[in-house]
């Protein structure tokens, strides 16, 4: 019996080894006086001791002096009051190598068993009388990091929340207030007293009386509470006319919903811009119409468009080859100067007689449209004989026209170009056609030729000053002329726009045929930089007299493309004396079709240094009227199209005012382009228009003529005056 008894407690011995050995914590059995009887393998790492070393240890030895008597206290407390498990105990432990880390300890009684636990041991040995305590050690060094991690988060946590425009309010599923940012209290006006209430009652209170709608801000409330999911948003107009969005979500932790979250945004200022541009554009859809037929038509003629010609063109080619198609494309000659010494005005008379001659001459054309500045295109399918229609054409319309008193003579060339045996894309057919037309020019001008593959010769030309284009910025061939831009209210001139010319061999290239030619060949940015630092410097002394006086540069898209482009502008006007707040940049609405991150960043990286932006010919490019108050601008210029319309200065035309109101509304300024006539620029004011510009004040001048430009500007103003 008495061996079955010490087998047994071996076995016993034996299984209450290894538990304590598989508990994570440190384990070290002590007598009453503290001195250590064993110690499992979890004390062995946690003290860096090997477990034999511990046996007869005074268990102090591994507690840092500080903390030698608190742990003390916690053994002769579980002595006296064995049942009351008395709470664990934050101290600092020691190593073997001397080095203090934390410690959480508790303490209990041992109960007796008869034998004594002997690590390692297989046999019995016998308890040895007196108490017997258990110590139990756990490193905390984690946990402080994470209490430390928590604090940090909390810190953060309480930042961002205080940061916030918006406002905060945090309330428990017991109704009491858990959290609010002082956002929160500055938007409901509400004392902090308040919220320190029991409920959220008094601050509720406050709040109702606040709101134009307390029966839909209370509806909404019960929806919430009804759903302790849900999530909702919605507005809540006020008395005093402000504007709060209200977002309502669940705040979890976990899985398990503690309370709801409130926030409240101050929309007010949105809404007023919003509820400007909505009058706006409810003013605009009365020209709905008339918007609808210029995607379709040219403004100026009423003629089809390009688009219109190429999906007729496109169409005509891809039917059965039982009908001829040609394509007569006729551009104006000289017509530049029927711009420079009448205006541009007369020439857009000049347009629309054109534009009326021509519909004459082919009453039965598939399309009769007008590609762009003076040049026209007819599309004719099944037509017997078009170099008659051709030679009609240049007949008609070279007959005599008065514009403003004076009697001019239309000349034009026109090529022909007709689908032949080879079958042919629309841009080749049309480019046949231009090469006709070039040749025609060169022949003489004011005569119509069929296209021969010999006139690719024409093509060779362009070639040639495509090569002259190259080169002109080193034989300082691009010039700059100035055209004031006048502030009626201030009665004076406030800028002036550097306009870019080339003289070539000692004629001036028209800009209309040199800028597209530089930027689809990539040399707009060469000589748009010469344009700006000559522009600077020549108006530098002008700009640094007057703080309020600026200088505006047309930029092409394509600059705006390359990456250096905001700081080569900002070095510019740094050398040049010129301050950036005193640079505007004209860029028109076709430069924000496409979503390119890096063109809004230069004009932004721009903005941010003080030089302004304008959204020039303003109204011709619909599709962003709806985005404006997104685009990087503060200034829009109105296109002389839409300037033109003022012919009396009678007429009633909601289109100019319902733009520049919108513009206003969104805190930009306004210029108009192409002012002609003083029935033009008295109504252009009239409307509030910022500034004008425009034949009337001054056609563009060379640097040396600024005198002359500002004086011919002061006495149009004056003139104005006087009326």
């Amino acid at each position: 019996m008495t061996g079955f008894l010490e087998h047994g407690n071996n076995v016993a011995l034996q299984s209450f080894g290894v538990v304590l050995d598989a508990s994570p914590d440190a384990l070290l059995a002590l007598t009453a006086d503290g001195t250590v009887l064993a110690a499992n393998a979890a004390a062995a790492r946690l003290f860096g001791l090997q477990r034999d070393a511990f046996t007869g240890l005074d268990h102090r030895l591994l507690i840092a002096e500080g903390f030698r008597e608190e742990v003390g206290q916690l053994l002769q407390e579980v002595l006296r009051q064995p049942e009351a498990s008395p709470p664990p105990r934050e101290v600092q432990g020691l190593r073997r190598d001397g080095t203090e880390f934390p410690l959480e300890v508790a303490a209990a009684l041992l109960p007796r068993t008869g034998v004594a636990w002997a690590p390692d041991s297989h046999t019995a040995q016998a308890d040895p009388p007196g108490a017997r305590l258990v110590l139990s050690a756990r490193g905390t060094a984690h946990r402080k990091a994470a209490d430390a991690n928590l604090r940090e988060a909390m810190s953060l946590l309480t930042a961002t929340l205080e940061s916030t425009a918006d406002g905060i309010l945090v309330i428990g599923t017991d109704g009491r207030v858990a959290g609010f940012n002082e956002q929160f209290l500055s938007m409901w006006r509400l004392p902090p007293d308040v919220m320190e209430a029991d409920s959220e009652e008094p601050a509720l209170r406050l709040v109702m009386e606040q709101v134009a709608d307390p029966e839909s801000f209370t509806a909404r409330l019960g929806e919430v509470q009804g759903d302790p999911a849900a999530e909702s948003h919605d507005v809540v107009e006020l008395n005093d006319g402000r504007t709060f969005e209200r977002y309502s979500r669940p705040q979890r932790v976990g899985t398990r919903i503690v309370g709801r979250v409130w926030s409240f945004r101050d929309v007010t200022p949105r809404r007023r811009a919003q509820e400007q541009a909505h009058r706006a554009m409810m003013d605009l859809a009365v020209q709905a119409e008339k918007l609808r037929a210029m995607a379709f038509q040219d403004p100026l003629t009423g003629l089809a468009n390009r688009a219109v010609f190429n999906d007729a063109l496109s169409e005509a080619l891809q039917e059965p080859r039982l009908k001829t198609v040609d394509v007569l494309l006729l551009d104006l000659d000289d017509f530049k100067e029927v711009n420079d010494i009448l205006g541009h005005q007369a020439g857009d008379d000049m347009l629309i007689e054109v534009a009326r001659r021509l519909r004459g001459c082919v009453p039965t054309a598939d399309v009769v449209a007008r590609l762009g500045g003076d040049e026209f295109v007819v599309l004719l399918t099944a037509c017997p004989d078009a170099d008659a229609i051709a030679a009609c054409i240049v007949r008609c319309l070279h007959v005599p026209v008065t514009i403003n008193g004076t009697v001019q003579r239309p000349s034009l060339s026109l090529g022909v170009a007709s689908l032949g045996q080879d079958s042919m894309g629309p841009s080749e057919l049309l480019r046949h056609a231009d090469i006709a037309m070039y040749a025609a020019k060169a022949a003489g001008k004011n005569r119509f030729l069929r296209f021969h593959p010999d006139m690719m010769q024409a093509l060779v030309q362009r070639t040639h000053m495509e090569s002259g284009l190259q080169l002109a910025v080193s034989r300082n061939e691009i010039a700059v002329d100035f055209q004031p831009i006048v502030s009626h209210r201030m009665g004076q001139v406030v800028q002036f726009e550097a306009l870019a010319r080339w003289d070539r061999g000692g004629e001036r290239v028209p800009p209309s045929i040199f800028i597209p030619l530089a930027e689809r060949t990539g040399l707009i940015g060469e000589i748009g930089t010469e344009v700006m630092a000559v522009g600077m410097v020549q108006l530098a002394g002008w700009l640094n007299e007057d703080p309020s006086r600026s200088l505006a540069v047309n930029v092409s898209g394509v600059q705006l493309q390359e990456p250096e482009f905001a700081g080569t502008v900002l070095r510019l006007a740094e050398a040049s004396g010129v301050a950036p707040y005193q640079l505007v940049l004209e860029v028109t609405e076709s430069v924000f079709f496409d979503d390119d991150c890096s063109l809004i960043q230069q004009l932004s990286t721009l903005r941010d240094a003080g030089a302004r932006v304008a959204l020039d010919d303003f109204g011709t490019g619909y599709s962003s009227l709806g985005r404006l108050q997104d685009l990087p601008v503060d200034t829009v210029k109105i296109d002389r199209t839409f300037v033109s319309m003022v012919r009396t200065g009678n007429e009633r035309l909601p289109i100019l005012s319902s733009m520049i109101n919108m513009a206003h509304s969104l805190g930009l300024t306004v210029t108009a382009e192409g002012i002609e006539t003083a029935a033009q620029a008295d109504y252009l004011a009239a409307l509030e228009c910022d500034s004008l510009q425009g034949y009337l004040f001054s056609l563009p001048e060379p640097g040396e003529r600024l005198g002359h430009a500002l004086h011919h500007a002061e006495e149009a103003l004056n003139a104005l005056k006087g009326r």
